[in-house]
């Protein structure tokens, strides 16, 4: 017995479109988590944990209120809160970031520290001058080797690290007015009022 000849075709087509219409739907799926996807909350493993052992040398020739700023030490984390800013010169979010980051430094309650990852020291001087320095303190990571110890991804990122030493909370990517708002300052004020 013949098949019916419209029917072979028919079936031709289905098994053509049917793999090329699970790839569409998957492509879809996988662009539309892709774009929703908040960055900026990719889960630390260090959250809760002691801040890593860090200490960096300072970044030669860089003054706040006419004094030079120190490097960055592990030591200065226990009794204050402190929000560590990983940059570099040569990065243009960290452009964007620099007046949320000076806007950071008048608060009283917190201390600013920056860790300057992978940056020619001139480049990295002359960035602050440009823009004003924020940082009560400023350690220079040449290598990248402190930065890895916390856990980066790429720059910049932001630490908050609490009275006890631990950090207490971690943004991906730059500060911006949203995410001050949103989740950087509630985060501030947890931290504070511990």
């Amino acid at each position: 017995m013949s098949a019916t000849p419209g029917r072979a075709p028919a079936r031709r087509n289905l098994v053509v479109l049917l793999p090329l219409a699970i790839f569409l739907a998957l492509a879809a799926l996988f662009l539309f988590r892709l774009g929703s996807s908040d960055t900026s909350r990719i889960p630390s493993a260090l959250i809760g944990r002691p801040a890593p052992a860090t200490d960096l040398p300072p970044l030669a020739g860089l003054t706040r209120d006419g004094k030079p700023v120190p490097g960055l030490t592990s030591g200065d984390f226990p009794g204050n809160v402190t929000l560590v800013n990983v940059w570099a010169s040569w990065c243009v979010p960290c452009h964007d970031e620099i007046p949320f980051l000076a806007q950071l430094a008048n608060d009283k309650r917190i201390r600013l520290a920056g860790i300057n990852y992978k940056d020619q020291p001139d480049n990295a001087r002359r960035f602050l001058n440009r823009y004003g320095n924020p940082f009560a303190a400023a350690g220079v990571d040449a290598n990248g080797r402190a930065s890895i110890e916390w856990g980066v991804y790429g720059v910049p990122e932001t630490f908050l690290v609490g009275r006890d030493g631990s950090i207490a909370f971690k943004l991906i990517g730059p500060i911006t007015a949203e995410n001050l708002a949103r989740a950087l300052m509630p985060e501030i004020e947890k931290a504070v009022a511990r």
